[in-house]
């Protein structure tokens, strides 16, 4: 063995396959220097990704609109790509069942010599039952929008319910659909107006489904303010002589009052007054209504009192008789 190893032919052959694994070495280093030193690499913001499951029946969640890409390699590979943005994003969820996965974003259509890192590369989803299930639209409004001395009288809303859909975690969790009024303020006369439609659970929080409609129409009735005020009948003058007044009822006990709230609301009682110096029969009487001061009106604004008198008209119809002849 000594003498094989000491011979001059295996010293050859031992210099001549050291030299061979050299030159191998030295050439792939410097081809991978070359390679390296001509790669380059971009950055691509914002890349939408597309998602593929039955869209008819299921909800998914968790799944971004768009990703960040960085690619790698030959700068004309890199120019291309990023100038013509033939390739493809995707994730395929088809023969996922329903739950939470986590899944891997898959890039198609990019050359092998592409270095691909994608930010985030993995999604964690949820795949839930798609529902749809009808709820009444409630509105509502800020009364600082109306002008002093107005107040809603009533509120619709056409239509009066929509069809909401979506996974059916988050329609369980609906507690409210609400739409609101809005308008610059100083509101004195009705209104209608389109507005959206706001789902929200019962934290508030907005939450994502499909509304049909998404928009309604709502109908304002504004009017001013106002109060039924009990009425306090007054009698006025002295009646005519013989002539008592036993009753005098009025056909209404209260009447409605409008104007500004703070001054609605002070009065206790409309006094209304009855001139029983002229009645000498009995029968209906009709009067007027004045305005208190600072209301804008009154209704109604005549008052009809049923009087019942007594006593001998006889020379009462006499005097008023001889009056006319003269």
């Amino acid at each position: 063995m000594d003498k094989f190893m000491d011979s001059p032919w295996f010293l050859r052959l031992t210099a001549l396959f050291l030299a061979i694994m050299l030159f191998l070495s030295v050439k792939a280093e410097d081809q991978s220097s070359r390679n390296t030193i001509g790669d380059v690499f971009d950055l691509l913001q914002d890349v939408p990704v597309e998602v593929y499951y039955d869209t008819e029946n299921l909800v998914v969640t968790g799944v971004p609109d768009m990703v960040n890409m960085t690619i790698e390699g030959p700068a004309q590979i890199v120019q291309t790509t990023k100038l013509l943005k033939d390739f493809t994003l995707k994730l395929d969820l088809q023969n996922l069942t329903l739950g939470e996965h986590t899944v891997r974003i898959q890039a198609e259509n990019l050359s092998d010599k592409l270095d691909v890192r994608l930010d985030p590369s993995t999604v964690n989803i949820n795949i839930e039952e798609k529902v749809t299930q009808s709820f009444r639209v409630d509105p509502e409004m800020n009364t600082r929008l109306l002008a002093e001395g107005y107040e809603v009288k009533s509120m619709g809303v056409h239509p009066s319910s929509i069809n909401v859909t979506g996974a059916k975690s988050v329609v369980d969790a609906i507690s409210f659909v609400k739409v609101s009024i809005t308008n610059d303020g100083s509101l004195n006369k009705s209104f209608e107006q389109k507005s959206r439609v706001r789902v929200l659970d019962r934290d508030l929080n907005k939450l994502s489904v499909e509304l049909d409609p998404e928009e309604v129409t709502v109908k304002v009735d504004i009017q001013e303010y106002s109060r039924e005020i009990p009425l306090k009948l007054q009698q006025k003058g002295q009646s005519p002589d013989g002539i008592t007044i036993e009753s005098a009822v009025p056909d209404v006990q209260s009447i409605r009052v409008y104007g500004p709230k703070s001054i609605v609301d002070a009065i206790k009682e409309i006094p209304v007054e009855l001139d029983i110096d002229k009645i000498n029969k009995s029968g209906k009487v009709e009067v007027d209504i004045k305005n208190p001061e600072g209301i804008t009106k009154v209704t109604p604004a005549k008052l009809k009192i049923q009087v019942k008198v007594s006593g001998d008209t006889s020379d009462i119809s006499k005097k008023t008789d001889d009056k006319k002849e003269s």
